[in-house]
């Protein structure tokens, strides 16, 4: 199911490419590199890309997804840890697309605060498994511009950023996540996709921004509440929050004003009621601005 065709990296291409560089894929960079121009088609696909919609890539890699999307027109923006990774990629696009506009920037993601060029518009990434949800919520903090999302995570994560309150993976990357969009599962990736196979399978997950809740709460405020509420999470909300609130009846107190029920559990609520219960923070309370 190899459509290469000539321009996407096959996999001899990626072992070949990787073998000259003297990269090795290694854990702590949760480096699985993708190597089937099938699937890179088709998240691309998915992604649904406007001819010159400028895209930023996290973790490009040897370059196999980068190459889809400026084979579908998109303008790139690829932000890659590694050094070597980096130095190489723009002529790996280069020798394939002469055209393109493409560009990396050497940094880890969590430290990037602005890009070159336009503001990015789509987010476009096989996301290392062990750092997926920082760097997914990171992004969407920081650029505001970033209007949809496509991302390759590991299975469990692409569950538990699309579960609904109720859902026994409900928590909390699925309450942070939807503060910024709604998300949903998007589709399965196969491991014999990647080289090397890693042991857990994979999925699509996108998101679509749309405005926060209205709320007089701070994002760090109501951050603040679900980190809590979800700490341990058989314990009800008024126990959950006592330490945040001082005590438990000073919990209750706040619960009751935001209009939720002090026995619930974090996993019942939607974001919009823990903005609700971030109002009745303190003035000291934590999480503030």
């Amino acid at each position: 199911m190899n459509e290469t065709s000539g321009a996407l990296l096959g996999p001899a291409e990626i072992r070949d490419l990787a073998g000259r560089l003297g990269v090795r894929p290694t854990k702590t960079l949760g480096q699985n590199f993708l190597h089937d121009g099938g699937t890179v088609r088709k998240i691309v696909r998915i992604a649904g890309l406007k001819p010159g919609e400028r895209v930023v890539e996290v973790g490009p890699g040897l370059g196999s997804l980068t190459l889809g999307l400026v084979e579908a027109g998109a303008s790139v923006v690829a932000i890659e840890i590694d050094p070597v990774l980096a130095g190489q990629i723009a002529g790996t696009v280069k020798a394939r697309f002469p055209d393109s506009d493409f560009e990396v920037v050497l940094a880890d993601a969590m430290d990037v605060t602005t890009l070159p060029g336009d503001p990015p518009t789509a987010l476009v990434a096989n996301l290392p498994y062990n750092v997926a949800v920082p760097v997914l919520l990171t992004m969407l903090q920081r650029f505001d511009s970033l209007e949809r999302v496509l991302v390759m995570v590991q299975a469990e994560v692409a569950d538990r950023i699309a579960a609904v309150p109720g859902s026994k993976i409900y928590g909390i990357p699925s309450v942070k996540a939807a503060w910024y969009a709604s998300a949903r599962r998007a589709g399965t990736i196969g491991r014999n996709v990647f080289w090397p196979a890693p042991n857990v399978d994979s999925a699509l997950v996108q998101l679509e921004r749309r405005e926060p809740p209205s709320t007089t709460a701070s994002r760090e405020r109501v951050f603040a509440v679900v980190d809590a509420a979800f700490a341990q999470r058989r314990k009800t909300l008024r126990a959950a929050l006592s330490a945040l609130f001082g005590s438990g009846a000073a919990a209750e107190t706040a619960l009751r004003a935001a209009g939720v029920d002090p026995s619930a559990r974090g996993e019942t609520l939607v974001v919009e009621q823990f903005a609700r219960i971030a109002e009745q923070l303190p003035d000291n309370g934590e999480g503030r601005e």
